[in-house]
Formats: C-alpha cells, structure tokens, sequence
C-alpha cells in the first residue's frame, strides 16, 4: 500500500537495469536512485539494480524477515477481498471498529499515510522531478481532469440516487493510491513517474479534491469545501511530511521500522474499507431482497440486482475505474509517451486513493451510502488493477530498450 509495498527480488526486471554508481546512501533506503544514461530509476524496497555478479547479488539480497514481510504486504488484494466477504456475511465482526467512527477511520488513514511518509526522501523525489517534470505534470492533471470527469459521467448515466452520486464524485476527486506503483511495477511500467505521481497528486488533494468535489457535487448536497481541505490537510499530508522528517532525522531507526510500514499499511486500509462496507451492509442486503423477491427468472434477477444500490454500486465502481484505466492510458499515446510510461499513468489514473474517499464521506457527509462507493472501489480496483498488471507484464513494451527514457520532449 506504501511506497515501499513491493516484492521479493524475482520481480524485478534485471534487465532493464545497468550496474549503478555507487548508492547515495550507505543504508538501505526503499527508493534508491540509479545513475542510468542520465536517468533515474527506482527500484523498491530492495536493490533490484544490480550488476550481473552472483557474489553481489547474493550481498545485497534481502533478510529473511524482509521478505517475508514483503511478500504478506503484496496480497493486499486478498486482505480486503477476504474482508468485504466477511463484512458482508457477519457484519458484526468490524462493529468494534466502526463505533469509534470517524475517529477510527482518520487515525487509520493517517497512520497509512506515514508509512508512505517514512518512505520517502524529499531531495531524491525534487531530483526526480528535474529530471521528467512534462511526464509528472501531464500525469498529474491527466488524474485529475479525467477521473472527476467520469465520475460525474457515471453517476449520471446509471441515474444513482443523490448519495451514490455524491459518494462516486468525491472517489473520483481523489489523488491516485500507492498501490498503482507496486501494479505499475507489475505491469513493467515506469515506476519512477508512478511514485512521484502519487506523492504530487496526494499533496495536491489538500486543494483539488474539496473543489473539484465541490464544483460536480455540490448541486446534489451542501459540500463544505474548506472543511474537506483541513481534513485532507490534517489526515493526509501532515503524516506525510511527519515522515518525512522522521526519514531525515532519524534514519536509523526509521530503516528498522520501514520493513514492517507496507504490511501495517495494506492491513490499515484492508479494515478501514471493511468496516465502511459492513456499515451498509443491512441496508443493502434489504435492497437486494425487496428488489429480488419480485423476479420471476434469471434475467429479471439480473436486472434487479443492477436496479439495487448494491448492483448500482458495483456496477459504477466498475465503470469508473475502466475509464481510468483506459482513457488515461488513450490520453498518456495521444500525448506521445512511450509504452512504460503509457502504463504507468493508464495505472496511476485508474487507482485512487479509496481509503482517502473513506474517511472524507464519513467525517463530512450524515448520509452513510456515501462512503459506500470508496469502500466498495477499495475491493474491485485492487483487483482490477492487479489483473491488468499480471496482464501487462506478460506483453513486452513497444520500444523495450527505451523502457527507462522518458518522453520529455
């Protein structure tokens, strides 16, 4: 769910990598940046780049615990799948979670964001962003252009009730996740564009996110964009530079602590999303049911599940994030990126920052289906954006020897 969320070594693409300079660090930082032709590359939680020498590769591999910690944070998707089936059979299970709502759900978030915080180093990410700022900022707006657009196209065409629609909308304003840069790395995307996208599109959420909501949901209810933007300023960007600052303070322990932030992060947002899930669940089960008990076949059952909330739900969600997907990676060849970097923005625009969506519809929204949509996207885009890493890594990039150039010019 982090930054540092990744793999064992077998994951990384050894070939795309040349024998680096020497490492600007002398501890082992979860982004470390390369000297390559005068680019960067970043590699996560473990020095992929290596040369082709066993005796160094074996130096630098990583402690057992690591990896194993590593491979617990990478099945995220299974974490929050297995927990949005178990909030809809036993919804009590998470009851102990969501009484302590908001509360919970904010320090939850925060605690997700400071793991991302701790991860980072903030001269390598302004070294990065020298090196590629058109990639960085077309991405970035390419997030928050197409996504909001979207979300309000969806929500009108499924004619989703005011709460839904509102719930959709704040989703789709949201900054991308940090799951998209373990996807990307999946998909043999850029991941260098992907991380700093994320970090820029999160710091922006403080101002983009309540106006944008604001501008496409405000007709719908009342939405108090000041309000939003403390919140996300509060539960979002000040754990982020508290981690920053512990990163630079206190290297040390933070490189202790760093290997245990991913699974800490993906089993925060796992519960988070659950618990918002169970929420709704009654309501939506009595949904279901009166809209159900009335079809006479299989077609009629289809089209009542779609005519519940819950099938309106699912269904949005859905085409929500296949938008992302496909018209960012549309806008990113329309743009002239090449391949890795077509995959890295199609991943970034497709994935948002559900946990983010959760807990701004539970602090400032009464109706409690408007954080359904963030909750429910927590499950279906993490599995979505898995498939189509899984799918993308199996198809080599077009132009394969340029996979660590960025189209700048």
């Amino acid at each position: 769910m982090t930054i540092a969320l990744c793999f064992t070594p077998s994951f990384c693409l050894q070939k795309q990598f040349i024998t680096p300079k020497p490492p600007l660090h002398s501890y082992t930082n979860p982004i470390t940046i390369c000297a390559t032709r005068s680019r960067y590359s970043i590699t996560l939680s473990t020095r992929c780049s290596v040369n082709q020498n066993p005796e160094s590769f074996a130096a630098l591999d990583k402690p057992r615990l690591e990896e194993w910690l590593s491979a617990a944070a990478s099945l995220y998707p299974v974490y929050v799948t297995v927990g949005g089936v178990l909030a809809f059979i036993r919804p009590s299970t998470f009851s102990f979670f969501v009484n302590m709502a908001p509360n919970s759900y904010s320090f939850t978030l925060g605690l997700i964001m400071l793991s991302m915080g701790i991860t980072l180093e903030f001269k390598e990410l302004i070294d990065l962003f020298r090196q590629r700022p058109l990639s960085i900022l077309y991405g970035c707006a390419a997030q928050y252009t197409i996504m909001p657009s979207f979300g309000w196209i969806v929500s009108k065409l499924l004619g989703l009730s005011p709460s839904l629609t509102v719930g959709l909308i704040l989703l789709s304003c949201c900054p991308g996740g940090t799951a998209s840069n373990v996807v990307t790395l999946l998909a043999r995307g850029d991941v260098p564009l992907s991380i700093v996208m994320t970090v820029c599109t999160t710091l922006g959420a403080v101002i983009l996110t309540p106006l944008l909501t604001k501008i496409l949901a405000g007709t719908f209810v009342p939405v108090n964009a000041a309000s939003l933007s403390m919140s996300t300023l509060q539960v979002v960007v000040a754990p982020i530079l508290l981690g920053l600052y512990l990163q630079s303070k206190f290297p040390e322990v933070v490189k202790l602590l760093t290997p245990f932030s991913p699974l800490v992060a993906v089993i925060a947002s796992s519960l988070l999303a659950s618990s918002v899930f169970s929420e709704n669940v009654i309501r939506l089960k009595s949904s279901f049911a009166a809209s159900s008990s009335s079809a006479s076949s299989l077609i009629d059952s289809a089209q009542s599940m779609l005519s519940s909330e819950l099938g309106a739900v699912v269904l949005s969600v859905i085409l929500l994030h296949l938008a992302g997907f496909f018209v960012g990676y549309l806008s990113a060849a329309l743009g002239g990126f090449k391949e890795p970097q077509r995959r890295a923005i199609s991943i970034e625009v497709g994935m948002q920052n559900s946990s983010l969506g959760v807990v701004l519809a539970t602090s400032h929204f009464a109706l409690p289906l408007v954080a359904l949509p963030s909750a429910m996207s927590a499950v279906l885009m993490n599995i979505m954006g898995s498939s189509l890493g899984f799918f993308w890594r199996y198809i080599d990039p077009s132009n394969q020897k340029d996979d660590l150039e960025v189209a700048e010019e």
